[in-house]
């Protein structure tokens, strides 16, 4: 893959449009057009990536979510401004 600058415009009509072309909901002439655009960009083809990869994940996670210790999740939290939702110590 070539990297090749593109102008915002560009690469944003593209990003709106990466749910729809990962569900296949695009018209054929829309997604040769995307399809030429991520062969020459890598910033939207790393989105695209990581976009598939996120949908790959959400779709074979089970029921339960993974377990994560109560430290990591309070640091996560914390880190994401979610005060919120952190469950004190002292209920």
């Amino acid at each position: 893959m070539t990297s090749t600058r593109h102008s915002a415009p560009d690469c944003h009509k593209i990003l709106t449009q990466l749910n729809d072309y990962a569900d296949g909901e695009l018209s054929e002439q829309f997604c040769r057009e995307l399809e030429e655009h991520l062969a020459h960009c890598d910033n939207c083809s790393i989105v695209l990536d990581t976009l598939r990869k996120t949908i790959y994940l959400v779709r074979n996670l089970s029921q339960t979510p993974p377990h994560m210790p109560a430290d990591v999740e309070q640091r996560l939290f914390a880190v994401l401004d979610l005060q919120d939702f952190i469950q004190s110590e002292n209920p």
